[in-house]
């Protein structure tokens, strides 16, 4: 029997629950956690911790003014904290009914239904692929889509019903961000589906690539849908997943929820989000309306 074949018998049911959902994206930093999670495969301490801790970087939700940066925007120009706030969108950038929230709600967004640990069974080169996708659950839950930024950081969050959006700009000046934008353009190969688990229930996870506009020095979409159960009822959490690197920095957006498809939304704050910060890097100051941004 093939590999896909054989993951496709494993397919539950789509059907739809309300809830309480997500967060966005990649590899984790260590962390306490309130319990052990036992895998054949890497997997991430902090992606067991409970939506209680709060990240470094928060700020005003509207920055003013440019910020001092030097150099071209994709050529050794610094983003500045300043910078990665002002380059954060803002209700107007994106479409439909969002809502801006506070920070600090932002910045706790997880949702349990991407915990769990990857069924290395499933691969057809086991523990390889297994890693790259605990890995991207990993990410999801812990909104370290690209790495742990080694520079300037910001979020924002957004929500519209049931779903939200979460929006990060960042610097990885002494990483390479386009080494993780490698790793999410394998991903719909070797994660097409797969099944894991957390607490003897099974989640079916499946990862496809998702169109992006032409913005950025580089960029890479993924959606990914894990069903499985929440509060006892069969759930479905769908979630649109982008980055774009403009040099050393980087956007990063996860949308989406238990309503299902955001991708709109991603799009639209993918190609304005990406304007916005090659402002800052350029030392202008970002448009105040969609309408002004070619």
């Amino acid at each position: 029997m093939t590999r896909r074949t054989s993951r496709l018998v494993r397919v539950l049911s789509s059907a739809l629950a309300a809830g309480t959902l997500l967060a966005t994206a990649a590899c984790s930093d260590d962390g306490d956690k309130d319990g052990s999670r036992a895998s054949g495969v890497t997997a991430s301490p902090a992606a067991r911790k409970q939506p209680t801790g709060s990240r470094t970087t928060t700020g005003s939700p509207t920055t003013t003014g440019s910020p001092t940066t030097t150099g071209s925007p994709t050529g050794g120009a610094t983003l500045t904290e300043s910078g990665a706030q002002t380059a954060l969108i803002t209700e107007a950038d994106i479409e439909d009914d969002w809502t801006q929230v506070k920070d600090t709600e932002a910045e706790n967004w997880h949702d349990s239904l991407l915990i769990g640990t990857v069924d290395v069974s499933d691969f057809l080169t086991a523990k390889a692929d297994a890693a790259d996708c605990q890995r991207l659950m990993d990410s999801l839950y812990d909104d370290d889509l690209l790495g742990k930024p080694s520079g300037a950081n910001a979020l924002r969050g957004f929500t519209q019903d049931d779903s939200r959006l979460l929006y990060q700009v960042a610097s990885y000046d002494r990483t390479d961000p386009q080494d993780s934008l490698n790793w999410m353009a394998k991903l719909p190969d070797e994660c097409d589906q797969f099944t894991m688990t957390e607490n003897g229930e099974e989640r079916t996870v499946q990862v496809i690539e998702t169109s992006l506009p032409d913005v950025g020095d580089a960029r890479e979409g993924l959606r990914v849908t894990v069903q499985g159960t929440t509060g006892g009822e069969e759930a479905t959490l769908t979630l649109d997943v982008a980055a774009v690197r403009v040099g050393n920095d980087a956007i990063t957006v996860t949308a989406g929820g238990l309503d299902g498809d955001e991708h709109d939304s991603v799009e639209q704050a993918v190609k304005l989000g990406t304007q916005r910060l090659k402002d800052v890097l350029a030392g202008k100051s970002p448009a105040s309306a969609p309408s002004e941004i070619e």
